[in-house]
């Protein structure tokens, strides 16, 4: 007991000195996240559109967007690594099918480009729905789920957004009914007696939607600006791959992988699509599978030894 009380008041000073270090610590975080976060512009464009932002309702939203955003650092620096990889590509296919650049970032708030799985069934980057997916030719069956195939899936979502922008006139508009389909966002805006996103009250989820989106576009546009360094970071590159048209049944995809010089493990790595051990092919149906190219670094552990 005597041993007890003599160590009581050391135990408080430790216990002072650590809350003392402790607000201390949190008083510097602070101080950096107030100067990591700059304030917003007065304006900022999306798909070529100018979007006014000195609307107090229009900052505030964009400004909560951010501040999640910005701040949730794991998720975003996880993003911009793997935007340096898969956006030369995905850019390619949107500027082809003649969508705007900026739609990349819509892939990003809905999967952080992974091949995400939502509660619902949505599947991919762009997290199509299987009644929507095959709407846009995208086949999918024990085998194969080419919701899961990055060039695919892009070309699908173009084709959405165009038949969506045909009908909306506008690509915010658009960008919402990503989220809200195009009936829907047709609905709200007739009822509201309104003709833009910005003036119509929308359910939580849509009503977010594109703020999310612009909140994206200005962090991954400036990031030193909301406190991520990409120079510090070990940004991953694009894969370098060769096509590989497949016009035959392969009843074993892992034999298959050996006999092109790498591994089944990389193969799902480059094709997640491939949902099995085989491939069946009918109807004179063919699939493009990527392979390693020449110089790429993707190889089987056992080679570097």
């Amino acid at each position: 007991m005597k041993v007890f009380l003599i160590l009581l008041p050391i135990i408080g000073l430790l216990g002072c000195q650590a809350k003392k270090k402790h607000e201390e610590l949190a008083k510097e975080i602070q101080e950096v996240k107030l100067h990591t976060v700059p304030d917003l512009p007065k304006e900022m464009t999306f798909c070529g559109e100018t979007i006014n932002l000195e609307d107090e309702d229009i900052r505030e939203r964009l400004d909560k967007e951010i501040l999640v955003n910005a701040y949730f650092q794991s998720s975003t620096f996880q993003a911009m690594k793997r935007a340096h990889r898969f956006f030369p590509e995905m850019e390619r296919t949107l500027k082809a099918n003649g969508i705007p650049e900026d739609f990349k970032y819509l892939a990003v708030i809905e999967s952080n480009l992974i091949q995400a799985v939502s509660p619902v069934g949505a599947q991919g980057f762009w997290q199509f729905m299987p009644f929507t997916a095959k709407e846009h030719d995208i086949i999918m069956n024990d085998e194969v789920d080419e919701r899961l195939n990055i060039k695919k899936s892009t070309i699908a979502a173009c084709e959405y957004l165009k038949t969506a922008h045909d009908t909306l006139k506008d690509w915010v508009l658009t960008a919402a009914s990503y989220n809200r389909g195009i009936g829907g966002v047709r609905s709200d805006m007739r009822w509201q007696g309104t003709n833009n996103y910005f003036d119509t009250h929308m359910n939580s989820e849509t009503g977010r939607y594109v703020f999310r989106i612009l909140a994206m576009k200005l962090i991954f546009e400036n990031p030193e600006a909301y406190g991520y360094d990409t120079k510090a970071i070990e940004l991953y590159k694009p894969f370098k791959t060769k096509t590989v048209v497949v016009k035959e049944s392969i009843p074993n995809l892992a034999e298959w992988a050996i006999e092109q010089g790498f591994n089944y493990k990389i193969l799902i790595k480059l094709n997640p699509w491939l949902l099995t051990n085989k491939l069946t092919i009918k109807n004179n149906k063919t699939f493009a599978i990527l392979i390693p190219a020449k110089g790429t670094n993707l190889k089987p552990y056992e080679s570097y030894k």
